[in-house]
């Protein structure tokens, strides 16, 4: 389906829609982080007043600012992460499924509808499921969700940095910057990095 017919579809749909994401898939360390999100349409509203959108066109201030007031106006969200084991078990688009299908289990009410951001249906999940690309771009409960998720993941790592100060993961949150990249090679890797990411930096 694509991205208008969805919207027509999501338009006309009478029962209760989740919104799925995650953030952290691309990161050489730490893991990655789902949320799923049910707004309701006064919430939805008052976000987008805000500034609600993908959490990628977003600064990290205006995150934090629409991740509280989610949190002043109700808004019902679970997060559940996807480790570095599961990561290096599976692969990183599995447990980012994975994560996103533990956070739409423990949502505290029925859902009737999982739009999921990205190509894939959650496996295994036992409710009707929209994949649809650019979700976190399209569709406010999904925007809502990369929103807690990014906050959530950026907010572990912030905590990681304490642990492990020579990545300076507080700056970068584990992506792959030089600066990562560069005290990888000089470091070795800790014991949350995701070890094939790292592959190519720890190869003589």
């Amino acid at each position: 389906m694509d991205s208008t017919a969805a919207l027509n579809f999501l338009g006309n749909f009478e029962g209760v829609v989740a919104g799925t994401d995650e953030a952290g898939r691309g990161p050489l360390a730490g893991p990655v982080m789902a949320a799923a999100v049910v707004l309701s349409r006064g919430q939805e509203r008052a976000l987008l007043r805000l500034g609600l959108r993908d959490s990628k066109q977003m600064t990290a201030k205006k995150r934090e600012t629409v991740f509280q007031a989610m949190s002043e106006l109700g808004v019902v969200w679970r997060a559940q992460a996807g480790s570095v084991e599961e990561i290096a078990k599976l692969n990183i688009s599995a447990a980012s499924l994975r994560a996103m299908g533990r956070s739409v289990r423990r949502l505290p009410l029925p859902v009737d509808l999982v739009v999921v951001d990205g190509l894939f249906k959650i496996p295994g999940l036992p409710i009707e499921q929209l994949p649809l690309v650019a979700a976190d771009a399209l569709v406010p409960a999904a925007s809502a969700a990369s929103v807690v998720a990014k906050v959530l993941r950026d907010r572990v790592m912030m905590t990681l940095d304490r642990l492990y100060p020579e990545y300076g993961f507080a700056r970068h949150k584990g992506y792959p910057t030089k600066e990562h990249r560069e005290a990888v090679r000089f470091f070795g890797l800790s014991p949350i990095h995701r070890v094939a990411f790292c592959r190519k930096l720890t190869t003589p």
